[in-house]
């Protein structure tokens, strides 16, 4: 990764990750003031403060910590300091049950309202999507089993409307985790009408964590294209052996190369292996040498040079529909893929939990970096689809009764509640540390996974 890349990676997550937690203190510091808390302190980020203004009538302090990771907003509370008498009713702790809850619960909810305004705004001003058509199975998979066709266009999934690729693995993913049954119906190219029908047990079978679609043989038609390169990464292997965008590979060790796909086929079985290619450009014949890089894809090892394919924009018109929809429809589809995003989330976790599915799974800050990069690179519509991923992920995760989290403080109410009074500042005190113990457990996995990713690739 050049270091334009990598800075444009680096600013791309500190804004996602900034507009994330202010939109999460926002909700408590609304709710406070809402219910007539004082706010001392709202700060993005922790540790030594860098910069801080006081505002507002109660001198609130805006502030931004070193450590840009997080934020907190911090109340007025006779547990941290002393307070007069005559701000004594406006403490944390002074108010009722009902309005601590509310406050607490105020951070996790405006993420979740954050995703739904998100995707409301993708799903109204339109995103570009893959058309949801079916190439050739691979030989043995299910969707050769089922006899699907090059050119089929999936029309409805268990009778849900499918508008592109993305909808058609959402709702099939949907299924697997349900471990029901999916019928997708298509229209072929002879515009006959027919469906398949993939059991409930076939789909359990296969790992939700990766792509299902793939797994079952349903890939996605490419119709064929030149071996003509359109992007050299910056630092690959294809860089440093000399080729350009515009470049025709015309063959590699002597074989033949008539379109793309065999170009990414001799590549990937070649992992660390010398490959002499013939070239093309600006009708000259020129010979080079590069060794595919060896990196992990799927579990797999496979060679990577760094280019990407040239895309003619008539044929790149035919791949693409723009999925958009009216106001008051993307409203209510907003909210549901919110839900249901947010039911997934919590499945995914409780599957970890038992063991149906890796810990590897679990990404830190430099996953989420790239992925903020390589969203945002694809254009605003994929950036907020982004923001709004990870903000469900932010608000689901602080529900969780952990203590330390927002969820945690929600359980000792809960207990309070039960138990008609506060629970025992030494219970409370134990219950952090324990919160403490696994959010550290969980970080570790965290960074351990990105660590990993880099080494492999």
């Amino acid at each position: 990764m050049s270091v334009m890349n990598g800075l444009w990676y680096a600013a791309s997550f500190l804004v996602a990750l900034g507009i994330l937690v202010v939109v999460h203190e926002l909700g408590h510091y609304s709710m406070a003031r809402a219910c007539g808390v004082k706010v001392l302190r709202f700060a993005v980020g922790f540790g030594k403060i860098v910069w801080s203004t006081k505002r507002g009538p109660d001198q609130t302090e805006w502030a931004i910590a070193a450590f840009p990771l997080g934020g907190y907003v911090k109340m007025l509370d006779e547990r941290e300091g002393p307070v007069s008498p005559a701000e004594l009713h406006r403490s944390f702790t002074q108010a009722t049950l009902r309005n601590r809850v509310l406050i607490v619960l105020a951070g996790p909810v405006a993420n979740l309202l954050l995703a739904v305004l998100l995707y409301w705004t993708t799903f109204v001003s339109g995103t570009q999507e893959l058309r949801p058509v079916f190439g050739e199975p691979p030989a043995g998979s299910v969707a050769a089993e089922l006899r699907v066709g090059a050119g089929d266009t999936p029309l409805t999934v268990n009778d849900v409307v499918i508008r592109s690729w993305s909808d058609l693995r959402w709702e099939v993913l949907q299924q697997a985790m349900d471990k029901d049954g999916a019928v997708i119906e298509v229209i072929r190219s002879d515009n006959t009408h027919t469906s398949y029908r993939i059991a409930g047990d076939v789909l359990a079978a296969y790992p939700v964590d990766q792509d299902i679609l793939h797994a079952l043989g349903l890939v996605l038609f490419r119709p064929a294209s030149p071996a003509k390169i359109g992007l050299v990464q910056s630092g690959t292997v294809a860089d440093r052996a000399g080729m350009k965008a515009g470049d025709t590979i015309l063959s590699i060790n002597g074989q033949a190369v008539v379109e793309w796909s065999q170009l990414v086929s001799i590549a990937r079985e070649s992992a660390g292996k010398s490959l002499r290619f013939e070239v093309s450009r600006n009708n000259e014949i020129l010979q080079m040498n590069a060794t595919p890089e060896a990196v992990t894809k799927d579990g797999k090892t496979v060679g990577r040079l760094g280019i990407q394919a040239f895309e003619d924009p008539d044929a790149r018109a035919a791949r693409f529909v723009t999925v958009s929809y009216p106001p008051g429809e993307a409203m209510i589809r907003a909210v549901v893929k919110t839900w249901s995003t947010s039911l997934l989330t919590l499945r995914m976790m409780g599957r970890m939990l038992i063991g149906e599915l890796s810990w590897k799974n679990i990404s830190g800050p430099v996953t989420i970096a790239d992925y903020a990069g390589q969203s945002a690179s694809l254009g605003l519509a994929y950036y907020l689809g982004f923001l709004a991923l990870i903000s469900i992920s932010l608000g689901v995760l602080n529900l969780l009764p952990i203590p330390v989290l927002d969820g945690g403080h929600l359980l000792y109410y809960f207990a309070e509640f039960i138990k008609g009074g506060p629970l025992d500042e030494r219970v409370m005190e134990y219950g952090q540390r324990i919160g403490l113990l696994f959010l550290g457990i969980l970080m570790s996995f965290a960074f351990y996974n990105d660590i990993n990713r880099l080494i492999s690739g």
